[in-house]
């Protein structure tokens, strides 16, 4: 199979590098070319993606920012192969999908939005690696919900990453949910960290610490493009914790045991309900 790969980051690196594995030919096209030679040195990547090779791709993944794979794909939808199926690896789903659904109708390809819910607080090529997927979750958003045989084809075309699970849904409740999940614990982490007592932690914190910031090391441009274009259901979450936080901090500035305890007991129940 050939694949073409948009961007050598951290998703995009590791997925050249599963499929390169496995014995697939790929072709990719990275921003700073030193980073592509460097892929191409390390046996990732075969050559680069281009007017040439685009036609020749059998299946092509988008793994950079969710403009700039819609960008992308309306440049060189024309060039794509009516066989082909191509696929985005965005944090968030609706513009990406509300710009390549009609690209894929008008050239004749498939596109099927997707989101490996995978990854690490460290970006770059240099931190990618074949096994980064290997029983993840994949997130999918097809153009249509009932056919068997896309997704099937969408499973077999992604067997070189070994994921562990795939679940459907629409690009409107894909970031609805991943504001929750995936958004919102990286602006607390972030905004938690800023605290001035971080400075002296050390020899004071744990794993609930260490838990707790992780992702406060983050790729600044980037998670601020996918919280503006997710900015509805951010907001949202935002609000909702705010106002949680606002009952804690009430109950302690008033002394208020009983409240203080019921709110703790209520999140823990949650935790509960939520994890089983």
């Amino acid at each position: 199979m050939n694949v073409g790969i948009l961007g050598l980051g951290l998703i995009g690196g590791s997925l050249a590098r599963a499929y390169a594995l496995e014995g697939h030919t790929v072709y990719a096209i990275q921003r700073n070319e030193s980073m592509l030679s460097f892929a191409m040195l390390s046996g990732a990547v075969h050559g680069k993606l281009n007017e040439e090779t685009i036609p020749k791709c059998d299946l092509i993944l988008l793994a950079i920012y969710p403009g700039g794979c819609a960008d992308w794909l309306e440049r060189n939808a024309h060039l794509v192969s009516k066989s082909a199926l191509v696929l985005d690896c965005c944090g968030i789903k609706r513009e990406v999908c509300t710009r390549c659904f009609p690209l894929a109708k008008q050239y004749g390809f498939t596109f099927v939005g997707g989101h490996p819910m995978a990854g690490s607080q460290f970006s770059g090529f240099k931190y990618s690696r074949a096994d980064l997927f290997v029983g993840a979750p994949m997130v999918l958003v097809p153009p249509v919900f009932d056919d068997i045989l896309l997704l099937d084809r969408v499973k077999e075309a992604l067997k070189p990453c070994r994921f562990g699970s795939f679940s459907v849904t629409t690009a409107e409740e894909h970031d609805k949910m991943i504001a929750f999940t995936s958004q919102m614990p990286h602006i607390l982490s972030n905004a938690f960290i800023k605290s001035p007592t971080a400075l002296k932690h050390k020899g004071f914190s744990a794993g609930s610490y260490k838990d707790l910031t992780r992702v406060a090391w983050l790729n600044p441009r980037m998670w601020a493009e996918l919280f503006l274009e997710n900015k509805d259901n951010v907001l949202f979450e935002l609000d909702t914790y705010l106002a949680s936080l606002q009952a804690y901090r009430d109950a302690i500035a008033a002394d208020d045991e009983e409240a203080l305890t019921a709110l703790l007991e209520e999140g823990k129940r949650r935790k509960e309900e939520v994890d089983g």
